[in-house]
């Protein structure tokens, strides 16, 4: 079975397929940077402290030397999609600068950055085991895009937005920092809740639990997500080679669930475990909005979403969520989402002009 459709069938996939382009001439310009971070540095498994980034500037920024722009902070699918892939194989630049040129949101900034671990996603959080993500972002990345770029550095300009996993990381930073992020936007977000399998069904618990090395866990691709899931929610710095504790275990009369454990993984990955303890901080957002394709191939992930914007109207906190009845993973080109919806969104929600022009807030 090959690798794209083993990860379809575990976590869905960004289909591949042709999409329209542009034809407009290109004066953006596309930066790339390296971050060492501290907060990464002190890891288990050999992740990479410093890390590279690719920065969209719009056509005009040099020239504008007084003018500050809004950011976008974008998160990809970490699994099947590098921080330069919507740039090298999608053409987002010329997405972007199409996008500028009819009107469809004003000029802006925006940031895509490497988080991957040696297995694949780092999931955007604190861990022992692969790094502190969540400080990197804010801490490290958020403070060095604002001292070395013309941004305008407050909430109401910053927006963050992602796919797949990377939405998952999307809404869980806005979550949790509300006021760095603004505005939020997750395509297709996977985490968010329970869906119609047990999670316990899809790793294989006989790699797990004989892994000599992290590579053995990459035998199977179910095995290795969840590796790195159980990596950034579950760290145990005392538990080489993978450094994890498990929600379950193997022995003669099948899979015995550990109840505290299980327990835990639930409490530090879902997001709808969170919203009872952010509610407060998702109110406060200028715009949330998460979206998913009913034709997703794993059904959880539908059905986890439909129940995650239940949850937050229970609480009460604004939000737009659309199911649609398109190809998944149909985000970039003339017709994506990205496009028609995504920067759309932040058109309404960022706030695109300086106290020190306009005089005001």
């Amino acid at each position: 079975m090959s690798l794209a459709l083993r990860l379809s069938i575990v976590l869905g996939s960004s289909f591949l397929t042709a999409v329209p382009g542009f034809s407009a001439p290109t004066k953006s310009e596309l930066v790339e940077r390296e971050l060492f971070s501290a907060n990464i540095a002190k890891n288990k498994i050999g992740t990479n402290p410093v890390r590279k980034l690719l920065v969209y500037l719009p056509d005009g920024y040099d020239e504008r030397s007084s003018h500050r722009y809004p950011v976008i902070y974008f998160l990809p699918n970490p699994f099947e999609e590098a921080y330069r892939f919507a740039f090298d194989h999608k053409d987002a630049q010329g997405l972007f600068d199409r996008a500028i040129a009819k009107g469809v949101i004003e000029k802006f900034v925006l940031v895509a950055v490497d988080m991957n671990t040696p297995l694949g996603s780092s999931w955007y959080v604190n861990s022992s085991a692969t790094g502190n993500w969540e400080d990197f972002i804010t801490q490290d990345l958020v403070p060095y895009i604002d001292t070395n770029f013309k941004t305008l550095p407050r909430r109401e300009s910053r927006g963050i937005a992602g796919i797949f996993i990377g939405g998952y990381g999307a809404i869980r930073l806005g979550m949790h920092h509300p006021d760095v992020f603004g505005s939020v936007y997750a395509m297709h977000p996977v985490g968010t809740g329970t869906g119609v399998r047990v999670s316990t069904t899809i790793p294989d618990w006989d790699i797990l639990e004989n892994a000599k090395s992290l590579e053995d866990v990459k035998k199977d691709m179910g095995t290795q997500i969840f590796t790195t899931m159980f990596q950034a929610h579950m760290p145990n710095p005392s538990k080489p080679p993978l450094y994890i504790d498990l929600p379950a275990r193997r022995d003669s009369d099948g899979l015995i669930i550990d109840a505290r454990n299980m327990d835990r993984f639930r409490n530090n990955f879902y997001l709808e475990t969170m919203i009872s303890k952010y509610a407060d901080n998702l109110k406060s957002l200028r715009g949330f909005k998460f979206d998913w394709s009913r034709n997703d191939a794993n059904f959880d992930h539908v059905y986890a979403n439909q129940a995650f914007t239940h949850k937050l109207n229970e609480f009460g906190i604004t939000h737009e969520a659309e199911e649609y009845n398109g190809a998944f993973g149909a985000d970039w080109g003339a017709y994506g989402r990205v496009f028609t919806d995504v920067l759309p969104f932040f058109q309404r929600y960022l706030v695109f002009d300086s106290v020190e022009e306009n005089g005001r807030n």
